[in-house]
């Protein structure tokens, strides 16, 4: 049996892209930081994403079955903190400008990109909830004077990445 230890210690070492995703129902706005959120395949169009189940924005994710991945660029450091934060919902969202697409899920406006997704599927392994999630729109920042660069999560550190 693998240490749980060891397996955080050599999971640390895989690159993650950071993002922050967002859902939107009856109960307001929730949303976490993520850095395991996955490609399965492009027809249809769908994303894997994986969620605490302990966490308390847990059950507005699986009741809304919406949600935006907001994939986060180099200037989105503090964001990501304020995210994975005790901060109240309220306070995660009054840092940043949002808009919303097909599902009114939160969609960040100068995000990389993010997709709006309708969560097909859900699946619990250990102590996370797996999303499997049809992507309905694509947004992405229309700013193309500057060099995108994304932010990514290695050896317990935020990294630029382009």
């Amino acid at each position: 049996m693998v240490d749980v230890t060891d397996f955080k210690n050599a999971m640390s070492l895989l690159s993650s892209a950071v993002s922050v995703v967002t859902t939107q129902g009856d109960d307001g706005q929730h949303g976490f930081t993520a850095s395991a959120v996955c490609s399965v395949t492009d027809t249809p169009p769908t994303l894997l994403v994986c969620m605490n189940s302990g966490s308390f924005s847990y059950p507005y994710f699986t009741k809304n079955k919406i949600l935006a991945v907001n994939v986060l660029s180099e200037f989105h450091e503090e964001l990501s903190n304020t995210f994975a934060s005790r901060l109240t919902s309220a306070e995660r969202f009054a840092q940043a400008q949002w808009t919303s697409l097909v599902t009114g899920s939160p969609i960040l406006t100068n995000a990389l990109v993010s997709f709006d997704c309708v969560i097909d599927e859900v699946s619990t392994v250990g102590t996370h909830g797996i999303f499997m999630c049809k992507i309905v729109a694509i947004y992405q920042h229309g700013d193309e004077t500057h060099e995108k660069k994304g932010l990514v999560y290695f050896n317990r550190k935020y990294h630029k990445v382009f």
